[in-house]
């Protein structure tokens, strides 16, 4: 057998060298609170503004926009301990002054709250 190939005679890849963009970043949490927000720098002179508090969230009701505020988080799909902490994410259903809502952005990638009303 020749080095570095397999019986069939392909090609073992090799193992990539670790690089400063492979690595991961910090997690963001959003919670509920005054609205608190950063703007990140990223790769080629692009800008990115997160959210770490909100609360307010912007709710589609037959197709128009209105501003509500949140009061609670009554459950997370993807994992029911982050409802008990109050944490928005994506699935998310809240409740609003307008009613129950499910957020149908990543509040953690972007600086505000998109939500659907949810009968």
């Amino acid at each position: 057998m020749i080095a570095g190939r397999k019986a069939s005679g392909g090609r073992y890849k090799k193992v990539k060298k670790r690089k400063l963009t492979g690595r991961q970043g910090q997690a963001r949490i959003v919670k509920i609170g005054d609205t608190k927000t950063k703007l990140l720098s990223g790769r080629g002179n692009t800008t990115k503004l997160v959210s770490f508090l909100n609360n307010i969230a912007n709710v589609m009701i037959k197709g128009k926009a209105k501003e509500s505020k949140i009061t609670n988080v009554l459950e997370t799909p993807s994992n029911t301990f982050l409802a008990r902490q109050n944490i928005l994410v994506k699935g998310a259903i809240i409740e609003t002054e307008l009613g129950k809502a499910k957020i149908t952005n990543r509040p953690s990638q972007e600086g505000n709250i998109q939500a659907i009303l949810v009968e």
